[in-house]
């Protein structure tokens, strides 16, 4: 993600629209809020898409794409739209409050595709981001118009076809389209006059749909023109009704032939994908839909790919919502609905299951991209098990996805499934234990001590009392921050020691080698022990280097600068903030970022740049709020800013001090960060 935005990278080329495109153009300067409105498989998203590129340069904040199709809550919406701004749900303050704060003052277009089936809920999201940010113009897609005053809605139609007496089929969008996906899939195209007479026919019958359209042009490697032409013919029906109805057979039609012409391989797979809800790498493929009758899952979804079943989305694949919907329903018939459900469900358990034991290693970017890349299906597990009856499996799976909480930034998000998994599994349930101490890792990083001493002492006795000694060392390690966090440094010492001790029995990566020297050393941090801490922490950076190993050490980057700022080494404790936020951010760790952000502008007013410490300050404060973090921190971090503010003001004047504070708070926390680096 950048500045500019977030729209997928072009798999193809573009065609045709010019008319609509200009007309976009037109009704986004006159307007702010624009519906594209039409049937399935008529083009709506990507023609938002090419419009929106062009637009980019009107919008100096970028332009953006949030997608509901795999949506079914709408109260989930204002959070997916945050999603694709960075923003997660940090605290108990609504994620839309959060979302409108951050867009408010921002130049921007915003493309919310696929709204038709929450149009209520997407019309309330629509009203209150327009109502606070009216600097913003939001591009919909939808089957449904969303009946907002402000909504001014363009109609798009499927492509002009030729009549069957036109001699020159030149100028036609329908039939650039199916020349230029047929082309790429067979480059020894015959365009002589029979063969684009039988382009023509073609697409008549598929009525311009460009859905359709590409769907036909994929099998052109195997057939000719006129070939397809016949066979499409032969299995069309006729539809009664009027245009709507026409056009929907017409794309129900052209699904099921391009069906037909898939292999049995071919339709299994496509039929076995449906139960994705998002985006899907080869591997999550393979671990769903591989088994005897489907032994080679990359191969079929590379050839459904190249008859574009499967759309690419970098080095992921999806299936479009008409797609999908034709896909669960021969998934119905083959009686295999549940267990691909039940088969979906237990590969998103052992693949985070493998994320939690394989985390504290080399692989940390690569898991965090498969998290974010494939989150719309972990969530799909998650609720699919709360919401289907199978809560123990589901309280599981969100105990697994303990990396994704409490190391990848959605801490809200995961407070509210462990919340509700361990409402729907009371105890005493060895499934529990390691559920509540995640849960305590996460009130912890919100500020709730009360909570989090709770669930950290009913972690302890459930896994004392199933015997998970793994579960129990964790607890006693948030025991311990707890501890810390209250002032209390002797009981927060014995519970790291019997933590560390007990960590150690079953585990020996570097979790277990390098979290006992790394919280002893927050430890002396706190009671004043400089050089201590600063031994241990330079030992400990040394052994995450040799052992791959990122976030770690930047947890340990950011007690440093702590600590070598205490000593007065002002330049190496900026040194080792940023080093901290470079991986904080990587990661998408908000908290971990803001508070190395925070720490930079201690260092810079303690360099005399009071400016800088200013602007850093804004961008804190505005990350803070934008991102529902819990009042700021704990209050010894809050007031440590409090002090480098008031210094920073000294330095400069509290006019140049508001003035420098507001420019970090309206920058772009890509911005930000970047500043905060030195970039």
């Amino acid at each position: 993600m950048t500045r500019h935005g977030n729209l997928p990278i072009e798999m193809n080329s573009f065609v045709g629209r010019a008319a609509e495109l200009d007309e976009i153009a037109k009704l986004l300067d006159r307007g702010r809020l624009l519906t594209l409105h039409g049937a399935g498989g008529v083009g709506k998203t990507r023609l938002a898409l090419q419009a929106a590129r062009m637009l980019r340069d009107d919008h100096p904040d970028g332009v953006w794409l949030a997608e509901f199709s795999a949506e079914t809550d709408g109260d989930r919406l204002a959070g997916v739209v945050a999603g694709a701004f960075g923003l997660h749900e940090a605290t108990g303050r609504p994620i839309l409050d959060s979302l409108v704060d951050f867009l408010s003052g921002r130049r921007l277009l915003l493309v919310l595709d696929a709204c038709e089936h929450l149009v209520g809920p997407c019309a309330a999201v629509v009203s209150a981001l327009l109502a606070g940010a009216p600097d913003i113009r939001i591009m919909v897609t939808s089957r449904q118009e969303l009946g907002l005053p402000e909504e001014v809605v363009l109609a798009v139609e499927p492509f002009p076809v030729p009549p069957p007496e036109a001699a020159d089929l030149a100028g036609y969008d329908a039939m650039s389209l199916f020349l230029d996906r047929a082309t790429a899939v067979a480059p020894g195209l015959r365009t002589d006059e029979r063969a684009m007479m039988a382009v023509a026919r073609l697409c008549r019958r598929l009525d311009g749909m460009p859905l359709a359209i590409e769907l036909a042009a994929s099998h052109m490697r195997a057939l000719s023109a006129t070939q397809l032409a016949d066979q499409f013919e032969n299995r069309f029906a006729s539809s009664p009704g009027g245009v709507g109805m026409l056009l929907r057979h017409t794309l129900s039609a052209a699904t099921a032939w391009s069906h037909e012409l898939c292999t049995p391989a071919e339709r299994l797979l496509w039929a076995r994908l449906s139960v994705f809800a998002g985006a899907f790498g080869t591997e999550s493929a393979r671990g769903v839909c591989e088994d005897e009758s489907l032994p080679d899952v990359p191969a079929v979804l590379a050839s459904l790919a190249a008859k574009s079943v499967v759309t690419r989305v970098g080095d992921r694949y999806r299936l479009l919502d008409t797609i999908r919907d034709y896909g669960r329903d021969r998934l119905d018939e083959l009686g295999e609905t549940v267990p691909m459900t039940h088969r979906h469900r237990d590969h998103y358990l052992s693949a985070a299951l493998r994320m939690s034991v394989r985390w504290f290693g080399p692989d940390q970017l690569e898991w965090a991209d498969w998290a974010y890349g494939e989150l719309r299906d972990i969530r799909a597990a998650l609720d699919r098990c709360l919401d289907s009856g199978d809560p123990r499996t589901g309280l599981e799976l969100a105990g697994a996805l303990r990396v994704l909480w409490c190391h990848l930034g959605l801490v809200r998000e995961g407070r509210r499934y462990l919340d509700r998994a361990l409402a729907a599994v009371p105890g005493p349930d060895r499934t529990r234990s390691r559920p509540l101490w995640v849960a305590a890792h996460l009130a912890i990083i919100q500020g709730d001590m009360p909570l989090a001493r709770a669930r950290a002492e009913e972690a302890l006795e459930s896994a004392r009392l199933h015997g998970d000694v793994e579960a129990e060392a964790e607890a006693q390690l948030r025991l311990a921050g707890t501890d810390l966090l209250a002032g209390d440094l002797e009981g927060a010492v014995k519970h790291v020691l019997r933590g560390a001790r007990r960590l150690r029995r079953v585990r020996k990566d570097a979790h277990a080698v390098l979290l006992l020297p790394l919280l002893l050393a927050v430890i002396a941090t706190f009671d004043g022990d400089l050089d201590q801490a600063v031994g241990i922490l330079r030992a400990t950076r040394r052994r995450c280097e040799e052992l791959g190993e990122l976030c770690q050490r930047a947890m340990g980057d950011y007690v440093l600068s702590l600590a070598l700022y205490n000593r007065g080494e002002v330049a190496e404790a900026s040194a080792a903030a940023r080093a901290a936020l470079e991986v904080k951010w990587r990661l998408r760790d908000t908290v971990g970022s803001v508070l190395a952000i925070g720490q930079l502008a201690r260092t810079a007013v303690a360099e005399g740049d009071g400016r800088r410490a200013a602007w850093l300050l804004g961008a804190a404060r505005r990350i803070w709020i934008t991102f529902g973090l819990p009042g700021q921190g704990v209050d010894s971090v809050f007031e440590l800013r409090e002090a480098a503010a008031n210094r920073a003001a000294a330095l400069i004047g509290e006019a140049a001090y508001a003035r420098a504070f507001e420019e970090g708070a309206a920058a772009h926390y890509d911005a930000a960060v970047a500043y905060a680096l030195g970039r």
